[in-house]
This record gives C-alpha cells, sequence and structure tokens, in this order.
C-alpha cells in the first residue's frame, strides 16, 4: 500500500519541461528499495545546504581515540561506543526477518519481534564472542521469566505454511461443494431417517443394559 500510495503521488506531480528527461529526481521500487529524489537539480546547491543546515543540525562527532569508561563516561558516549555499535545492525537484522515473515504485508503473523531482538542481541553480545547458539527459550532468564509467565500456545492458523493452509481451505471447499449435490443431501437426508426410525444408539444400549444383567445372574 505505501509503494502503491507513492507511485500515485508521483505520477500527480508536474513536469518540469527545463530539466531533460530521465534526470527527474524519481522512485525505485526495484528490490524494495526506496530511491531518494534528487532535489540538488531544482534547488542551487548553497541554499539546500542553509536549509538542511538550519533544520537538521548533525553535529560532527569526534571518533574516540580509547574506549571510555563505562561507569564515568556521560550517557551519550555509553550509547555511541557500548549500545548501538551492537543495538543497530540488531534492529536491521529484526527488519530483514519481519520481511521474510511477511509482517508488512499480513495484519497477524507468528514472528514475535521482541523475542528475535533478544535472541540476536544475546548471541552477539561481545562478552559471549567464543560461545555456542543459544536459542531463545533457552535462555537463562527467558527460562525462568515463562516458568512464573507462561504464555498462551500460538493459534494453528498461524504456525500453518501457505502450503499447508492452502491445502486444508481447497480440502473443506471440495467437501462443501460434494455436499451440496442434491444427490447427496438425499443420501444424508435417508441416513438421518434411519437413525432416527431405527434409534440405533438406544438399541445397543438396550443390549448392553441386558448382557450386564445376565452377567450379574
Amino acid at each position: 500500500l505505501y509503494y502503491f500510495l507513492l507511485s500515485e503521488y508521483e505520477a500527480e506531480q508536474p513536469q518540469f519541461p527545463d530539466v531533460p528527461e530521465g534526470r527527474h529526481g524519481s522512485v525505485s521500487l526495484e528490490a524494495g528499495m526506496l530511491q531518494p529524489l534528487h532535489m540538488e537539480q531544482f534547488y542551487p546547491a548553497p541554499a539546500a545546504d542553509t536549509v538542511v543546515q538550519q533544520l537538521l543540525p548533525i553535529p560532527e562527532a569526534a571518533p574516540f581515540p580509547e574506549p571510555p569508561d563505562p561507569k564515568t563516561c556521560s550517557p551519550r558516549d555509553y550509547l555511541e561506543y557500548y549500545i548501538f555499535p551492537v543495538l543497530l545492525p540488531g534492529m536491521a537484522e529484526l527488519l530483514h526477518r519481519a520481511k521474510q515473515e511477511k509482517c508488512f504485508e499480513r495484519k497477524r503473523t507468528k514472528f514475535i519481534a521482541c523475542d528475535f531482538l533478544t535472541e540476536w542481541l544475546y548471541n552477539n553480545n561481545p562478552k559471549r564472542k567464543d560461545e555456542s547458539f543459544t536459542e531463545f527459550f533457552s535462555i537463562p532468564f527467558v527460562s525462568d521469566w515463562l516458568k512464573d509467565h507462561p504464555r498462551p500456545p500460538i493459534p494453528v492458523s498461524l504456525l500453518l505454511s501457505e502450503e499447508a493452509a492452502s491445502i486444508v481451505i481447497q480440502s473443506f471447499w471440495r467437501g462443501y461443494r460434494v455436499r451440496c449435490n442434491s444427490e447427496i443431501q438425499k443420501l444424508r437426508q435417508w441416513q438421518k431417517q434411519l437413525r432416527e426410525e431405527k434409534n440405533i444408539i438406544k438399541r445397543v444400549e438396550e443390549f448392553w443394559a441386558k448382557q450386564e444383567a445376565k452377567g450379574k445372574l
């Protein structure tokens, strides 16, 4: 929907006669990557740079000559040196996995972003560099938490693959179409009347009651 609206918006924009064809800022939808508009083609570079600097001042961060002390450094230095180098790659991997799980296409999926990010950060912790991969439910603090706070089971509809779900839906539809057949309807009606007339269940109960009575005698 986002790509569709973006394409519609671009189509409604006026054309620039002074700019040769092929130099307009465009949006490429190939491989899901959005290419930014080349605004420098329509505005002088100095003016555009001045506006950007006024709206979005970006301070230049000096590189750390040596790792700052995590216990005495400022919160900003702690985030930039100890948190962001690990967290940002994890967020990138999270977006890639969410796209694979089609989270941007469906309202409900089995993918739980917090679980994935917790597992990724735990296994990519620099302190666990030489240790083996640990699955989410095997992480010690996760297993301890789930003992006291068990989760409800995930619905089966979310666990089925597209192929398995299509087989279930097709099977149900074929059975429904067969049951709608007039001859099948007559057969089912006849079976219903037979059960009511013969009352097979009652006869079976009476039979076993007699057998139990004989056994007691």
